[in-house]
């Protein structure tokens, strides 16, 4: 609701910044990277209860990663390398990662003492929530690019050792078994991060 008024007002001020910047050693992917960096620092500091410190570091984190597409669009306007699908992809994707970051570093901060209760699955949330944005992100650029990947299914799914199948084995073992809930959560958290990353990598090289 507040983003169009927002960027009407700090256009001005964002492109002057991304002008500073327009240096060769700084580019709008490198930008998205540290944005990321940064907002992950933001959830560490906020698992560790340093409430200032991960306000600090989630606002800066913020402010860079506003100026990617501002330092992109600077460039293609004069000329030269501007924005790109593959840009606008590791944008995304690393938005959802910082934000996916920050939840569990304020649940673990905020409820320490009894994260041992959930954090297992809080987890394999952050990692559906990776993957999701990974796969969807790719979809729909996908999609307006002409660079689909046509396998039956409504969307462009790029593949990965995580899928349906794998997903409803896992779940159906957390019924069958729910003594062992946690551990298999645990692992399944990490799969389907090593799936997310794949899909990062895939979809940000198909794109290019």
């Amino acid at each position: 609701m507040l983003d169009r008024p927002l960027r009407a007002v700090l256009a001005r001020p964002v492109d002057a910044i991304a002008r500073v910047l327009d240096r060769r050693w700084i580019s709008p992917n490198g930008l998205t990277m540290t944005g990321l960096a940064l907002g992950v620092a933001a959830a560490v500091a906020a698992g560790l209860q340093w409430w200032w410190a991960a306000l600090a570091l989630w606002l800066v984190s913020r402010v860079v990663d506003g100026l990617d597409g501002a330092l992109a669009r600077l460039r293609k306007a004069d000329g030269r390398a501007g924005e790109s699908e593959a840009g606008g992809f590791l944008d995304i994707t690393a938005d959802f990662v910082a934000y996916g970051a920050t939840v569990v570093g304020v649940a673990v901060g905020a409820t320490a003492g009894f994260a041992a209760l959930w954090w297992p699955f809080l987890l394999v949330l952050f990692a559906y929530y990776i993957n999701g944005t990974a796969f969807l992100a790719f979809s729909s650029i996908a999609e307006r690019t002409g660079r689909t990947i046509d396998d039956g299914r409504s969307l462009s799914f790029l593949g990965r050792i995580a899928e349906g199948t794998e997903t409803i084995v896992v779940h159906s073992l957390w019924f069958i078994m729910p003594f062992w809930a946690a551990p298999i959560a645990v692992v399944w958290a990490a799969l389907v991060a090593v799936s997310a990353v794949q899909r990062m990598i895939a979809g940000y090289r198909a794109l290019r």
